[in-house]
């Protein structure tokens, strides 16, 4: 049986970030489109893990990747529009029960170019 993965997400002003809970994750698979997020894993257990996504505006999905660690796996996507904030992640103007804004993450963009773009190249480095 498949499930959705516990997922975050928060806006910034280059990049929407994405972050699946899966602990231990295996098979990750991570599609990004222009529009589309697509996800799946299995955990420790066994279980598999779903989740699609119709994405509230362009990304480029050339300019866009993920990120595993033990709890979690991050993805970053390049805003095709900078700088234009993202009310939602999702296309429809509605909100799955997995998915929640992640306020530890979550701040004003002020001044904020200089902490996302070394967030950027420190996951980009992994």
């Amino acid at each position: 049986p498949r499930q959705h993965a516990k997922t975050l997400w928060y806006d910034r002003p280059r990049y929407v970030f994405l972050e699946f809970c899966v602990e231990d994750s295996t098979d990750v698979q991570v599609t990004i489109e222009d529009y589309r997020l697509e996800f799946s894993c299995k955990n420790a257990d066994g279980v598999e893990f779903y989740n699609e996504i119709n994405l509230y505006a362009r990304v480029n999905s050339k300019d866009s990747r993920e990120k595993r660690s033990d709890r979690s796996i991050t993805c970053f996507m390049r805003k095709w529009k900078e700088k234009v904030a993202w009310p939602r992640i999702t296309k429809e103007n509605i909100k799955p029960a997995w998915l929640s804004v992640d306020f530890d993450n979550w701040r004003d963009w002020e001044g904020d170019e200089e902490v996302e773009r070394a967030m950027v190249e420190e996951y980009a480095e992994v």
